[in-house]
C-alpha cells in the first residue's frame, strides 16, 4: 500500500511508512527497492530508518501462498553524520514467515555505502523519488471511487498537469540478490511483497505497514490517517478471504456510475483477483514492466498511477504529463547503476 500521503501520523513516524516497491532484472541479479520515509510530509519529517523497527522483502517462491524467504534490515540509531549501521539477514523456509526467527546474518554496512555479502550487493540511502503523479488527478479517482460516482475532471485538466512529487526525497533500500542465490534462479516466478515491523513492549514485534502492488492506499484508502485499516497487519494469503468484497465493491460502484462494464459487480471481483494476494509478480531474469497489457515486477520508469486507475475504472486515462517531467521524475539516484 503506497503512503506517499501520511498525515499526520508519517510526519511523526514517516519512517515506518513505505511509499513504493520495485522489482526488476540488474546485471545478472534481482533488484528490490523498498521506498519510505517520503518528504512530501514536509518539515517534520525525520530522516533516517527507524532503530527499533525491521524493514522486511518477502518472496514468495512458484505460487507459494506463504513467503520462503524474507530479506530483514535493521539499522543502528544515527551517528553524527547522520549514517546509520545496518545489518541484513537472510531467512528461508520456515524461519522466512516466523516473526521469532533470527535469520542468517549475510551483510553488514552502513547507509551512504555500497555494501556487498554472499550472493548481495546493497546500497542504503536518501534519494530522489522516482514516483510521479498529479495529486489533482489522484483527487478524482479518490472521490470516484469512495462515492461510487461518474469521474469529475471539471476540476482537473490534462493540459494543466503536473508532478507533484518533483523535488521531493525518499528513503531507499536497493537490494540485488545475484542469480546465483538458488532460490531466485533465471525463471524462477516469485511474488514480492515489503513490510515494516516495530518491536513492542512485550518483547515482539508488530507489523506496521506493507506493500504489494502500487497505489492501493492513495486509491482505496485515501482517509485511513490514522492506519488502522486491517489490510496493514494482515498477511497477503488473507487478503481475498478477508478484503476481497471491500475492493471488489467500490471497483463494481465506480464502473458502474460510469457505464464501463456491462456486469459491474463481476468485474469488480476480477479486479479483486487480480490484485489480491497482494504480492507484486516477477519472473526472474526478464524485464520487468508494470504495464496495461502486462504486469511483470516494476521498474523504476514504469506509469504505475496510470495503469491502477485504468484497471479500477475499466477505462483508458492519461496523466497529461510532458516527458520531460516524468524523465525527471524518474530520475532516482543510486551510487551504481541499476537497469530499471
Amino acid at each position: 500500500m503506497s503512503h506517499h500521503l501520511d498525515t499526520p501520523l508519517a510526519a511523526q513516524g514517516g519512517q515506518l511508512y513505505i511509499d513504493d516497491l520495485y522489482v526488476f532484472d540488474g546485471d545478472r541479479a534481482t533488484v528490490f527497492v523498498m521506498d519510505v520515509n517520503s518528504s512530501v510530509t514536509k518539515a517534520d519529517i525525520k530522516r533516517g530508518f527507524h532503530a527499533e523497527a525491521r524493514y522486511e522483502i518477502k518472496i514468495h517462491i512458484n505460487g507459494a501462498e506463504m513467503e520462503d524467504l524474507t530479506y530483514r534490515f535493521a539499522f543502528g540509531e544515527p551517528d553524527g553524520d547522520a549514517r546509520q549501521t545496518l545489518q541484513l539477514y537472510e531467512l528461508t523456509g520456515a524461519d522466512a514467515r516466523d516473526d521469532a526467527a533470527m535469520g542468517t546474518p549475510i551483510a553488514e554496512g552502513r547507509t551512504g555505502e555500497v555494501t556487498t555479502g554472499g550472493n548481495v550487493r546493497i546500497w542504503v540511502g536518501r534519494i530522489t523519488d522516482p514516483f510521479f503523479v498529479d495529486l489533482d488527478e489522484l483527487a478524482t479517482i479518490n472521490g470516484a471511487v469512495k462515492n461510487g460516482s461518474p469521474v469529475d475532471r471539471s476540476a482537473w485538466r490534462v493540459d494543466q498537469a503536473k508532478n507533484s512529487f518533483a523535488g521531493t526525497t525518499v528513503e531507499s533500500i536497493v537490494l540485488e540478490v545475484s542469480h546465483d542465490e538458488p532460490l531466485l534462479r533465471d525463471g524462477t516466478e516469485i511474488g514480492v511483497w515489503c513490510r515494516t515491523m516495530l518491536a513492542t513492549d512485550a518483547g515482539g514485534w508488530r507489523q506496521i505497514n506493507r506493500a504489494g502492488h502500487p497505489m492501493m492506499w492513495p486509491i482505496f484508502w485515501p482517509h485511513d490517517t490514522d492506519f488502522s485499516d486491517p489490510a496493514n497487519f494482515r498477511h497477503p494469503g488473507s487478503d481475498l478471504t478477508e478484503g476481497g468484497e471491500e475492493i471488489a465493491n467500490a471497483v463494481a460502484g465506480v464502473v458502474k456510475a460510469n457505464g464501463t462494464a456491462p456486469d459491474p459487480q463481476a468485474y469488480g471481483w476480477s479486479v479483486a483477483r487480480q490484485l489480491y494476494p497482494d504480492l507484486l509478480s516477477y519472473t526472474v531474469g526478464t524485464a520487468a514492466n508494470f504495464g496495461f497489457a502486462i504486469r511483470n515486477g516494476r521498474a523504476l520508469a514504469d506509469n504505475a498511477p496510470e495503469v491502477m486507475f485504468s484497471l479500477v475504472l475499466n477505462t483508458g486515462t492519461t496523466s497529461g504529463l510532458s516527458s520531460e517531467v516524468t524523465k525527471a521524475a524518474r530520475s532516482a539516484t543510486f551510487p551504481y547503476v541499476v537497469a530499471a
